[in-house]
């Protein structure tokens, strides 16, 4: 049919008041069993819907959450929202995706748009240097439960779900110890993110409780240029470092792209290990890059999980962690 079926037109054929025909089809107690038998019949042999927009105003929610992060061609990411969405569908819920490249003011737009929009909940990732966090609390007063994810927020008076970062630093820390190297670069990214201070001072006290530990030189960037730039200057002097730590997947590819670039052979001439998301990067050079992982798929399972408890009831915030675990390559 080509008219719009609505509650209205249902009540009018069967006599009968909206309000009564809204009742019959949510099976209110009130509603006689052969009143309720007719309306759900009659809406059946309609094709009705119910207006979504309306339910959400009656409800001051909607079923869908929103979700705002840096941005999606980052294989972690993309993880993360494809366990989020997959995940929320079979709950019923639908993903709205907002990007922010790492801009606080965009970030601001999308708090204050999901806001508006009554989302049923949110999932962040916070920009660097973020100064939102206000906002993000003025969603939890008016009933929207925010769960942020991965960088997160320097409080304990939130909830968050992140990998359990500071051991996988000290796996990574503890693998290099092993292979008795001498000269270790660290490329950690943007010292202002909870995450690298995390992983910077986990990974910094491993070298520091052992007395035979290797001559350690950290820099920070997440610009992938900026990487391969700060590696390749390193290399090419002459006490050139003969390992290198790389935090995440982004610095992984700048790091390979220079040590590719100046010809040089892995691990004979300079050993790698990082921080990785998955297996996809580590497995795309020869020899396999040795890494400690940190599924970003687990991550998201375990955001919506939780988000699912918060639209459901009130409960305390916490701070929930996916461990992590080495795996073996022949770069280190």
């Amino acid at each position: 049919m080509s008219d719009v079926i609505t509650l209205k037109k249902i009540s009018q054929l069967l006599n009968i008041s909206i309000s009564t025909a809204s009742r019959a089809l949510k099976d209110h107690p009130d509603i006689a069993d052969t009143t309720k038998q007719k309306v759900r019949e009659l809406a059946e042999m309609l094709e009705y819907e119910p207006n979504p927009f309306a339910i959400q105003l009656s409800t001051s929610h909607s079923n869908i959450f929103g979700l705002i992060v840096p941005e999606v061609s980052n294989l972690f990411y993309t993880s993360f929202i494809d366990a989020v969405e997959n995940e929320g569908r079979k709950a019923g819920y639908m993903l709205i995706i907002l990007k922010t490249d790492d801009d606080p003011e965009i970030e601001a737009n999308h708090i204050k748009y999901c806001k508006k929009q009554r989302v049923a909940g949110l999932f962040a990732c916070i920009t660097p240097n973020a100064s939102n966090f206000d906002l993000f609390q003025s969603l939890g007063k008016s009933g929207i439960p925010v769960i942020f994810f991965d960088r997160v927020p320097d409080s304990s008076n939130c909830n968050t779900v992140c990998f359990a970062d500071e051991t996988a630093a000290t796996i990574a820390a503890e693998a290099i110890l092993k292979k008795n190297k001498k000269k270790v670069l660290a490329i950690f990214a943007e010292p202002s993110l909870s995450i690298t201070q995390k992983r910077l001072k986990a990974f910094r006290k491993v070298f520091q409780q052992n007395t035979n530990a290797p001559k350690l030189d950290i820099y920070h960037t997440n610009h992938y240029e900026n990487i391969k730039e700060i590696i390749k200057q390193q290399l090419e002097n002459k006490d050139r470092p003969d390992t290198i730590f790389c935090m995440t997947d982004v610095i992984l590819t700048g790091a390979m792209k220079a040590i590719h670039e100046l010809k040089l052979r892995v691990p004979d001439e300079v050993a790698v290990i990082t921080i990785s998301n998955s297996d996809f990067f580590p497995k795309l050079y020869t020899p396999e890059i040795t890494y400690v992982e940190t599924s970003g798929y687990k991550l998201g399972v375990l955001a919506l999980s939780t988000m699912i408890t918060c639209v459901k009831e009130d409960v305390p915030y916490q701070e929930l962690y996916v461990d992590s675990y080495l795996v073996e390559g022949q770069s280190l």
